[in-house]
């Protein structure tokens, strides 16, 4: 099959590597968020200086730099901030690296596009791994001009890489820029310095086991009590001993309360981070801790049951159950989500479609078989041009979010995920299972389709169905036998069982036994067993 790329294999998704869960700090009083500001913004000014230091070094840092930075800080804060305050630093400053390689790769690909785009006669058709030509002399001018563009972008993501230069900022990016367009945010520019002011904070330590409650610098006792460890020069602010300041509020945890208070009980680490959002002017309280890595279940072991093949779309997943044989059982499923609105209720759509499809699966006990997606490649708009439409349809899917919840709230219930290459599924499920599965009372869509192509892969069947037998030897008269055994199994080729009644037409009920028996039809040289055969005189007169 000359032009189709390899298939992965499909393999068990392992669980999640760690846990974060939030609770709301209630009925702080004033000095409590006044303390809270003003460790927050101490901290945060020591974060931004240690940043401009660590991208002053660029790659050639190393870890006695790292040890010189967060002696520099130990003065103002303490050890174990700076500890937290030099991590952060170096996380953020890697992911930046890590973006601004993506986006080299980005402008690479778009230029290559549009090269060759350039080079073909206006109109031409593309194919299926390459597009056509340009539709017109207006659009091949301007995807010159936007090609000149891309490449002078290109040559200085390409001389900041290798000078080691990484564009970040404390705060982010797209507040920094809201702040040239607050009428067209809605916010005032005081609202806006109270946003910034939030994000810029630093309060978040990691934790350290065997050490009382997991954490010394901010701690949280079992019975919620929560109280931070004060900088040098904010430590005559305390209000309990050795530089403690304890807030007035109590937290407790809804969800995995039972697993938080065990590991604190038993002195296992927890990271806190304590944040304000500026819109609600709320503050919260988020923590976190690492998982010991789990044995996945084998990949035949998740196979016994037969699983859920699931198809990822904009505005639903589309799910089929499938046996162990790849034959599709019971009726389509599908799991809606609205994925219009603020960043909140998007997530709260995902969470709500992915317990749906959890419950059922868990109450059927069947692994789930999704696609793994990775749309980086799909997005860029040289690769699919005016097609707008779908370059906002693909971008606005939620795919890594959902996969990572899947695996989070899937790891939780004991239910497998698979995970299989997303090549062709769409199509060759349309091609082989979409007609076949409709009927008068289902109206089978390309997305249900795919969603049993899903499944037969990851139960290791090839998507495609078996090949229809001669219309003369299909022993169901007109119709085709739809039945997918496993290759090898005894009886695959043989007559199906016939029900006695009406639809067998050959016996009467209660002689479905003889169904295939040649000799119990009436038919010329064969010898009927339930009746004697005589043939009549013919008259010679009428």
């Amino acid at each position: 099959m000359s032009g189709l790329r390899m298939m992965a294999a499909p393999f068990v998704v392992p669980g999640p590597a760690g846990v974060a869960v939030r609770t709301r700090l209630k009925h702080l009083s004033a000095e409590d968020v006044r303390m809270l500001c003003l460790v927050g913004e101490h901290l945060g000014s020591l974060a931004s200086r240690d940043l401009k230091a660590r991208c002053s070094a660029g790659p050639d840092h190393d870890s006695e730099q790292w040890a010189q930075r967060k002696r520099a800080l130990t003065e103002e804060s303490s050890s174990r901030w700076a500890g937290s305050v030099t991590k952060a630093t170096h996380d953020q400053w890697a992911f930046a690296r890590r973006g601004h390689l993506a986006h080299i790769h980005s402008l690479q690909t778009g230029i290559a596009t549009i090269t060759h785009r350039l080079a073909l006669p206006l109109g031409e058709k593309g194919g299926k791994h390459a597009p056509g030509g340009y539709r017109s002399r207006k659009e091949w001018h301007a995807k010159s001009r936007r090609l000149h563009v891309l490449e002078d972008r290109l040559e200085a993501a390409q001389a900041d890489w290798q000078a080691g230069v990484v564009h970040v900022v404390r705060g982010g990016k797209r507040l920094l820029n809201t702040r040239h367009h607050l009428e067209t945010a809605g916010l005032s520019e005081a609202e806006w310095r109270h946003r910034w002011q939030a994000e810029r904070r630093f309060l978040q330590a990691d934790g350290e086991s065997g050490k009382r409650y997991g954490n010394e610098t901010l701690r949280v006792t079992p019975d919620g009590e929560v109280s931070l460890k004060l900088p040098a020069p904010l430590t005559q602010l305390a209000n309990a001993p050795r530089g403690r300041y304890i807030l007035t509020t109590r937290v407790s945890f809804a969800h995995r309360g039972e697993q938080w208070a065990n590991r604190i009980s038993a002195n296992r680490a927890v990271a806190y981070r304590i944040h304000e959002d500026a819109g609600r002017g709320r503050w919260y309280l988020t923590a976190s801790w690492t998982l010991p890595p789990v044995q996945t279940v084998p990949l035949e072991a998740a196979r016994v049951n037969g699983l859920v093949g699931v198809d990822t779309n904009a505005d639903h997943l589309a799910a089929w159950h499938l046996d162990a044989h790849g034959n599709p059982v019971g009726e389509p499923l599908r799991f809606d989500y609205d994925l219009t609105g603020t960043t909140q209720h998007r997530d709260a759509q995902v969470r709500h479609a992915l317990i749906r499809l959890l419950h059922w699966a868990r109450r059927h006990r069947l692994a789930i078989a999704v696609e793994d997606l990775d749309f980086t490649a799909e997005t860029p708009r040289e690769k699919h041009g005016r097609e707008k439409r779908f370059r906002k349809l693909i971008s606005g899917m939620p795919v890594s979010r959902l996969r990572a919840r899947l695996v989070s709230m899937a790891a939780e219930l004991g239910i497998p995920v698979i995970a299989v290459d997303p090549a062709y599924t769409s199509k060759w499920g349309a091609q082989h299972w979409q007609k076949p599965l409709t009927t008068t009372s289902r109206k089978t869509t390309r997305h249900d389709a795919a969603a049993v192509a899903i499944g037969r892969r990851a139960l290791g069947h090839p998507i495609r169905r078996r090949t229809a037998p001669p219309r003369t030897h299909q022993s169901d008269g007109c119709g085709h036998r739809t039945i997918q055994a496993r290759p090898g199994s005894p009886g695959r080729e043989g007559h199906r069982p016939r029900i006695p009644g009406p639809r067998t037409r050959s016996v009467p009920p209660g002689r479905a036994a003889n169904a295939v028996d040649q000799n119990a039809q009436h038919r010329p040289g064969r010898s009927a067993e339930h009746e004697s055969w005589q043939q009549d005189s013919l008259p010679l007169s009428l």
